[in-house]
C-alpha cells in the first residue's frame, strides 16, 4: 500500500529503517500519471523490504522544495532518513527496484 507522505508524518516515515521509494508527483502530471499503475505494483508486490510513498507537490509544496524537485514525476529512495537515488522521469519497473538496491 502507498503511504500518503505530508509534512506531518513524512520525517518519521523516511526515517523508519526499511528503504522508502517516495512518489513526487501532481494529478495534472501526464507523465506521472504513466508512471502511476508501476508505482501502485510496487507498493502492492513489495516483500516488506522496501515502502512505497507519495508526495503530491502541489498539496507539499515545501516538500518538493527541501528535496529540489524541480520536474515531475521524481522518484527518491530514502534509506535511514537519507536521500540515497534519484531519478527524474518515468522509467520503468525494473530500474526502479534497481534504485531500491
Amino acid at each position: 500500500m502507498e503511504i500518503e507522505l505530508s509534512l506531518d508524518n513524512f520525517d518519521t516515515e523516511i526515517a523508519k529503517g526499511t528503504p522508502i521509494l517516495v512518489d513526487f508527483f501532481a494529478n495534472w502530471c501526464g507523465p506521472c500519471k504513466m508512471l502511476a499503475g508501476t508505482i501502485e505494483r510496487l507498493a502492492k508486490e513489495s516483500d516488506g523490504s522496501y515502502r512505497v510513498g507519495k508526495v503530491n507537490v502541489d498539496d507539499q509544496p515545501e516538500l518538493a522544495a527541501r528535496y529540489n524537485v524541480m520536474n515531475i514525476p521524481t522518484l527518491i529512495v530514502f534509506k535511514n532518513g537519507e536521500a540515497v537515488n534519484k531519478n527524474v522521469g518515468v522509467i520503468p519497473k525494473g530500474k526502479i527496484l534497481e534504485m531500491l538496491k
